[in-house]
């Protein structure tokens, strides 16, 4: 009897230590697969900024292109010196690492054959845990299958962008209702300051001077002689 309760009490034991480790296994796994979940999601963010980068320099480019010229350029070479002026010009610090793929290449969509870049892309074909809330340049990224369907082309850029290299101000509704008072406004203003004050007028105005008064002329009168 002692040796069945001792095995039953081994066997007891050795199934509560499987049930134990099939638990740290489970949670080992799922703490490793959001480790891993978290660092795609860092990297993807990073890819954004990096995707930014690419389409202002892409855009500064184009806005830096003398007159008769192509807008894009030919390899991203010319992003990190640009030999269109005297002096060349640098749109882009470095060509980035890819944080999706970790090596410095990337795909190059072009407009005619190895030439004209038009947009870039990472070679990751893993599908994004990004899905949206993405922001408004990069607006077309939602609900992607593949990372490498990210396309950063050089018109991407946000209003708040353009309205702060542009410098101009930001459309208002009052400067337009001012436009619409001012012509009722101004002809009566114009018309008030030009009619003649009424008493200037009545000063102004020259009245006849009235006709001299005869003096009086008192002549004494001669005494009675009787008197």
């Amino acid at each position: 009897m002692q040796q069945r309760d001792r095995r039953r009490q081994r066997g007891f034991t050795y199934l509560s230590l499987m049930i134990l480790l099939a638990i740290i296994g489970l949670v080992t796994a799922s703490s490793i697969k959001l480790g891993s979940v978290l660092q795609r999601s860092r990297a993807e963010q990073e890819l954004l900024i990096i995707g930014a980068a690419f389409s202002d320099a892409l855009q500064s480019y184009a806005e830096a292109t003398p007159s008769g010229q192509p807008t894009i350029p030919p390899s991203l070479k010319e992003l990190l010196r640009d030999p269109r002026f005297p002096t060349p010009r640098r749109h882009l610090r470095k060509i980035f690492v890819d944080p999706m793929t970790g090596q410095a290449e990337w795909g190059v969509v072009y407009a005619g054959e190895k030439s004209g870049v038009l947009s870039i892309y990472s070679l990751s074909s893993a599908r994004p845990v990004k899905l949206s809330n993405f922001p408004s340049r990069f607006a077309g990224f939602a609900g992607m299958a593949r990372i490498s369907d990210w396309k950063f082309t050089g018109g991407q850029k946000s209003a708040d962008t353009d309205a702060a290299s542009t410098g101009a101000p930001p459309p208002s509704v009052a400067p337009q209702q001012r436009t619409e008072e001012n012509p009722v406004e101004q002809p009566a203003a114009a018309e008030e300051s030009a009619a003649p004050e009424p008493e200037n007028t009545e000063s102004s105005t020259t009245e006849p001077s009235p006709a001299p008064v005869a003096e009086k002329i008192y002549v004494p009168l001669k005494q009675d002689s009787h008197q």
